[in-house]
This record gives structure tokens, C-alpha cells and sequence, in this order.
């Protein structure tokens, strides 16, 4: 038996930094949004766990997949061998979760199929700050490190995104941050414009109407339509697409 489930990404329809704790860490209050845009993780039982990967590339020995596994062996204290396999969608160090995602998504997996008597919400929190909100998607308004989650009504919408190939390092943002500060609707954009100058050009070429999401480096347009989404796209030479907004599914 296999099972492959679809790892939504996310997009910040706002981001508020409240400050730095003393543990080096930031406290947020930020509306979530799951979008349809998604990689695939497939998991099947097999005598010795493996890992491959198509798409955009991660690492092959350290990335979210392997640490959501690792992890919850570390929690039933036995081996969970299996055969992992990632296909990337979500370009990575875009700001919409990815990594998160595919974290959330294998857990809920290795339960499913393993058959595991084990609370994936707590191991969540532990594997990534965002990882608990992939359990559940939809619409939620998350606080702290990302651990406090209020479940918002479901809101059908439509998104135009463009990325411009850039991969952010979320905590090099967030340095920049405690420098920079930030204010809008999204108070890591500043931020994230110290980390990579270019950020500023690529945000400026889109015009109006355009929001980072996360720490970067994706930005979105809310439209009325997929077809309005298009046309927002149509003229972009970057990586881009139109996608809507997806309701919980837990």
C-alpha cells in the first residue's frame, strides 16, 4: 500500500512582527491562507527508508520530508521504514510554506499508513514553527512562533503569484528585521529588501496591487477571476501562476 497526498502552500494575507524574544525567536500575528498550489509526498512501506525527489531541488539528506520521519521515530522509538518520495511544486524559500507543508503532510502520512497510536499535533510544533497549520489548512489567524492557530471561516478566493527566483533564508529576513523593523501589510518586506536588493526592483516591476507573503521572496494579487489572474500574469518573465484558495481539510 501507498499513499500520495498533496502539501498545499500558504500565503500570508497579512504578516504583523510583534518582536524579538529572548530566545532569538519572533512573535508574529498573521492571517494564513492554504492555496491549491501544491508538491506531492508519496509514502510506502519498504524494508529501509529511502529518499528521492523531482521538481525543484531540495537536499536529498537534510530537508523537511526526512526530519518529519526522523521525528516521529524519535517519538514511537522504533525504525518507520519507508520509501519517501517528493515531487516539488512550491518554488522553495518563496515564503508559502513549502517545507512546512510537506512536513505536516508526511506526518499525517506515516499515521495513516503505519497505523501509528501517535499525536502528530504536539510533534508538529516541534518539527517547524508553520507545520501545525498544514495539520488542518484553510483560513486561520496564527500567533507566536506560528504554534497559536484560531480557525477562521473558509473564504473562496483567487490569487495571481509571481516569484522571481529568489530562495530567502527566513531567519537571514528576520535578522534584517530586528534592523530594519517594517510596517504595511506585510512588516518583513523591508526586511527582506536589505537581505536581497533586488527584491525592491522585482516588487516595483510588478506594479500595484502586489503583496509579499511570508518572508519572501513570492508576491501576490488577490483577482476576481482565474481569469483575471492570468492577465495579471500575462506580461511577467518569472516563474508564475494563478491558483484559489483551498478550505480546511481536518
Amino acid at each position: 500500500m501507498a499513499l500520495a497526498l498533496p502539501a498545499r502552500a500558504k500565503l500570508n494575507l497579512d504578516l504583523e512582527v510583534l518582536g524579538r524574544n529572548a530566545d532569538g525567536y519572533h512573535d508574529i500575528r498573521s492571517t494564513f491562507q492554504a492555496i491549491e498550489l501544491h508538491d506531492v509526498v508519496e509514502v510506502e512501506a519498504a524494508e529501509a527508508t529511502t529518499f528521492t525527489s523531482e521538481g525543484f531541488a531540495v537536499d536529498p539528506l537534510d530537508n523537511s520530508v526526512l526530519k518529519a520521519h526522523r521525528a516521529l521515530e524519535a517519538t514511537t522509538g522504533r525504525a518507520l521504514p519507508v520509501r519517501l518520495h517528493l515531487h516539488k511544486e512550491i518554488p522553495p524559500g518563496s515564503g508559502m510554506g513549502g517545507a512546512s507543508s510537506d512536513a505536516a503532510v508526511t506526518l499525517t502520512a506515516l499515521k495513516t499508513l503505519l497505523v501509528l497510536d501517535v499525536d502528530i499535533a504536539p510533534l508538529a510544533r516541534v518539527v517547524g514553527a508553520d507545520v501545525p497549520f498544514f495539520l488542518a489548512g484553510g483560513r486561520a489567524r496564527v500567533e507566536g512562533r506560528g504554534e497559536r492557530l484560531q480557525q477562521l471561516s473558509d473564504e473562496e478566493a483567487w490569487f495571481a503569484i509571481a516569484w522571481p527566483g529568489i530562495e530567502l533564508a527566513t531567519a537571514a529576513v528576520y535578522r534584517a528585521w530586528d534592523e530594519v523593523k517594517g510596517d504595511g501589510p506585510n512588516h518583513l518586506r523591508r526586511a527582506a529588501e536589505r537581505v536581497v536588493p533586488q527584491m525592491g526592483e522585482f516588487a516595483r516591476s510588478l506594479g500595484p496591487g502586489w503583496q509579499m507573503t511570508g518572508s519572501g521572496s513570492a508576491f501576490f494579487k488577490k483577482v476576481e477571476s482565474e481569469e483575471d489572474g492570468s492577465n495579471a500574469i500575462a506580461g511577467l518573465d518569472c516563474w508564475k501562476t494563478v491558483t484559489r484558495s483551498v478550505g480546511r481539510w481536518a
